[in-house]
């Protein structure tokens, strides 16, 4: 087992806390450091698994703090965001579908209605009480039934 320098052992714990494999961690060492080391050593600077729980407390406090920061930080990666796909997948959507290819555009356009989550289940909406409504009152009930197009012919006439 290669002895190693402070730097690349806070590069090893840093990219482990940032949820990289071993096997990635690995290879960005061999590429960044030079230095080959094996997975398994990799893993022993995880405090979060059996092999690193004798970890000094210097690296599993960084490994801990780097974890809270790289999880509080993830709502600040646009990919992160829902909106962010949506408008995304709406362009690859209008791309495929000027390109005339169908398919992509369906699979796109069911990728965005997963991402909305909802879509494919019946539903009933149930406003809140208008301000001032009295707690006897009955208030109207919004139902929406989404379903396939079941009346579609199952190949298109063109």
């Amino acid at each position: 087992m290669a002895v190693l320098r402070s730097e690349v052992k806070a590069y090893i714990v840093q990219a482990l806390a940032c949820f990289d494999t071993p096997s990635q961690v690995a290879e960005a060492v061999k590429t960044e450091f030079g230095i080959t080391i094996t997975r398994q050593q990799v893993e022993s600077h995880d405090p979060s698994k059996y092999a690193g729980q004798r970890l000094a407390k210097k690296w599993a406090d960084l490994f801990h703090d780097t974890r809270k920061r790289f999880r509080e930080e993830t709502a600040e990666i646009p990919i992160a965001n829902r909106a962010y796909r949506l408008r995304a997948l709406g362009r690859m959507a209008e791309k495929a579908e000027n390109m005339k290819n169908m398919a992509l555009t369906a699979q796109l356009l069911e990728q965005a209605a997963k991402e909305c989550g909802d879509v494919y289940v019946n539903r009933k909406i149930e406003p809140d009480k208008p301000l001032g409504a009295q707690a006897g009152e009955q208030h109207a009930v919004a139902e929406y039934t989404l379903r396939p197009d079941e009346d579609a012919p199952a190949s298109p006439h063109l």
